[in-house]
């Protein structure tokens, strides 16, 4: 017995197979549980894994600027993106990222080392390019959890699936 489609096609990416990517970077993430830092011996300076940490965290604190950005440029785009920027603002906390961005969605929060770019005219545009700038950070960081200590590992497995969750939210029409 054959059941029949759905009369309404959906186009991306389903939440089904999202879910199921989350758990295949979570068991990648186990794997490296019993890994060290990086065996470098003590004092000469920062651990691979420091360095990861705090790249994963300027990561975070950008992207966070670049919403802020966003809404800041298109207004009606808060009710959406304000959630999605607070979720990014706790990744860079919970990488250890110290700066703490104004509670408004300004794009002159911290001061980063590379400003965010240009917000496009068109909302869609600068939703895409949201899209594309968390499609990116979540692919780094789902190849960086590889080398990665245990727990660091696992930060960043969970912090990629949620990026990938954030892209379907922001493609989603």
């Amino acid at each position: 017995m054959s059941f029949p489609l759905s009369p309404r096609a959906r186009s991306g990416p389903r939440r089904r197979s999202l879910l199921a990517a989350a758990p295949a970077a979570l068991l990648a993430a186990g794997c490296s549980a019993g890994s060290g830092d990086s065996g470098a011996p003590a004092g000469s300076g920062p651990s691979a894994a420091d360095r990861a940490r705090a790249r994963a965290a300027r990561d975070s604190r950008e992207l966070a600027a670049r919403y802020g950005a966003v809404v800041a440029a298109h207004p009606k785009l808060a009710g959406r993106l304000d959630p999605l920027r607070a979720e990014v603002v706790r990744h860079a906390e919970a990488f250890g990222d110290t700066a703490r961005p104004s509670p408004s969605a300004s794009a002159s929060a911290p001061a980063s080392p590379s400003p965010a770019p240009a917000v496009p005219a068109k909302e869609k545009d600068a939703l895409a390019g949201l899209a594309a700038a968390e499609r990116e950070i979540a692919g780094r960081r789902e190849k960086e959890l590889l080398d990665a200590p245990g727990e660091l590992a696992r930060l960043l497995a969970s912090v990629a699936a949620a990026g990938a969750a954030h892209v379907y939210l922001l493609t989603e029409v």
